[in-house]
């Protein structure tokens, strides 16, 4: 039986993320990435948006994503000459009804006292900052300048993986479908029959993190969340509405410009969520929901085109849409990545480094991430953001 000082589930962005930086940061044992689909064709990474922000309301998800933008936004410094993500820049612009108004003050004096460059804007100044826009019923609008935008999913999770192959990690096509585990986590079984001893497990399985997590015995509430993503052409648009930032409306509604096209999205109520993940694009959400959003908040929107469209999968965290990092609380040798709800390709790579300072010290050393523990489930102790309105 082959044996690996470290087995992580799952090789899309926070896998591949903790073998790049297990060797970065010194570890010198073998590590094996374990990846059920080496083309990621239906992984949550790939098929994201690609967005990296500040606007949140926790210390915890700003400390993680300012650690993911300091590298999403200076590849070449991290991976090579060669490297390019595509990254813009261009920030997030979020809506708010009178009611979100101490909320958003709220969130931008924390978001500002940890580096983030937030500014807060009254309807008039959202008038003349964004004259192609409606903002009837908006109260007040956060936007940051600098420090957010978007980038290519895939081209970044294919430098971190390629970085990780380049530094010893061993890539494994196939799928974990038990462990073996006391005390300590012993082995792992794969689907092709094969056996593998394990040092320490890593559970970074993207959708499928619920389902291992359940091989040890833990109840993690994570599992796929389905999610539409539609392509849609504007001719009429403007330049400063083709350049400008992501609008995020108070529905749960959102866009931005790509390439010449814009994409659009929507977060689900708890009645709107799909009651099936499979991978069928439903078209009638756009017509019902979205575009009616957008047209209102952008009239230069009420003549558009739809000329495709795409299913995503979140690694959803149905108990509080926060991300679970740490140790298993009486396993010492496995632990979590998972459940990131949409923020995991910009929160990835700092959950790498975290979980490779977790398995090379025992503690963190970069940030605390305490507060994201799986102990909040079993305590029944949520860690929500703060919702805009």
């Amino acid at each position: 039986m082959k044996h690996f000082d470290v087995v992580i589930v799952g090789g899309a962005i926070v896998g591949s993320s903790t073998a790049y930086f297990l060797r970065k940061n010194g570890f010198k044992g073998s590590i094996a990435v374990i990846e059920k689909d080496p083309t990621y064709a239906k992984a949550c990474t790939p098929l994201s948006w690609g967005g990296v922000r500040k606007q949140f309301s926790t210390p915890e998800n700003i400390r993680l994503s300012t650690f993911g933008f300091n590298i999403i936004s200076d590849v070449k410094k991290e991976f090579g000459p060669e490297a390019d993500i595509s990254f813009r820049e261009t920030g997030y612009l979020v809506l708010g009804s009178e009611a979100s108004i101490p909320v958003l003050e709220e969130n931008a004096k924390l978001q500002r006292s940890m580096g983030a460059f937030t500014e807060l804007y009254s309807p008039a100044e959202l008038a003349r900052k964004f004259p192609h826009g409606n903002f009837e019923g908006i109260a007040m609008a956060s936007f940051a300048p600098k420090g957010e935008g978007w980038f290519d999913p895939y081209g970044l999770m294919n430098l971190v993986r390629k970085g990780a192959a380049a530094k010893g990690a061993t890539y494994i096509a196939d799928e974990v479908v038990a462990i073996e585990a006391g005390d300590k986590v012993s082995s792992v079984t794969l689907k092709s029959g094969e056996k593998l001893g394990a040092g320490a497990v890593v559970n970074a399985a993207g959708t499928a993190g619920g389902a291992v997590a359940a091989m040890v015995g833990f109840n993690l509430p994570v599992s796929a969340a389905k999610r539409f993503t539609y392509i849609v052409d504007c001719p009429a648009a403007p330049d400063a509405l083709r350049k400008g930032p992501a609008w995020f409306n108070t529905d749960g509604t959102y866009w931005r410009p790509e390439g010449r096209n814009f994409m659009f999205g929507f977060t689900p109520s708890e009645d709107e969520e799909p009651k099936v993940a499979d991978w069928e694009m439903e078209h009638h959400w756009f017509e019902e929901k979205i575009w009616p959003s957008a047209f209102e908040r952008v009239p230069v929107f009420e003549s558009l085109k739809v000329i495709s469209g795409y299913v995503g999968h979140y690694d959803y965290n149905w108990f509080d849409q926060n991300g679970v990092i740490g140790r298993h609380p009486a396993i010492e040798n496995f632990y979590f990545g998972n459940g990131f709800s949409g923020h995991g390709i910009q929160q990835g790579l700092a959950t790498g480094n975290a979980i490779s300072e977790l398995i090379m010290h025992g503690e963190y050393r970069t940030m605390d991430l305490k507060a994201l523990g799986v102990e909040r489930i079993a305590a029944n102790k949520p860690l929500f953001e703060k919702n805009i309105f």
